[in-house]
């Protein structure tokens, strides 16, 4: 992060926003330095997310970043759903997508490996349950994990009829 940001402040006014107007935060980010950064804000909703959403998302988050001044040189600011392939930041989304299929890599080997792809089983003593695709259930620590993504099920996509939208 850059030097003379208040980023928790920033997290914190961003997150205020956004819940008042019905939306969950699922992240946000500051990528580049000088004119070329850019500020991420990932929003999402039990219905979907959006074009509207996100523009209306980017006009208050915007406005009001702009009053308080907390980011001390220009930046662009992009709104947008968290994609189908989406990141698990939180604990509560290894519940909400417990059945789905995603890809967690860990810090450290576990069984000789770092990358793991499954189907999420929940969330247990602090550990995420995932079931591999050889059918045996491994428990990953929330520790030790560096980053956890849903992976898109191909096979459930392709066999929904024409038409059907995600939610």
């Amino acid at each position: 992060m850059s030097k003379g940001i208040e980023w928790d402040q920033i997290r914190r006014l961003i997150h205020e926003i956004i819940e008042s107007q019905g939306y969950e935060l699922v992240d946000v980010e500051l990528k580049g330095a000088g004119k070329s950064s850019v500020l991420r804000v990932f929003i999402d909703r039990p219905a979907g997310i959006s074009h509207r959403d996100c523009e209306l998302v980017s006009e208050q988050v915007g406005t009001v970043l702009d009053v308080e001044d907390l980011i001390p040189f220009s930046y662009t600011l992009e709104v947008s759903s968290p994609g189908l392939d989406r990141k698990l930041a939180k604990e509560s989304d290894y519940a909400r997508f417990e059945g789905n299929l995603a890809r967690i890599q860990t810090r450290v080997p576990l069984n000789q490996q770092k990358v793991f792809r499954g189907r999420l089983q929940g969330l247990y003593d602090g550990k995420v349950r995932l079931e591999l695709r050889k059918g045996n259930v491994l428990d990953i620590p929330l520790d030790v994990i560096q980053e956890a993504r849903l992976e898109v099920d191909w096979a459930a996509e392709m066999s929904r009829p024409s038409g059907t939208n995600r939610e």
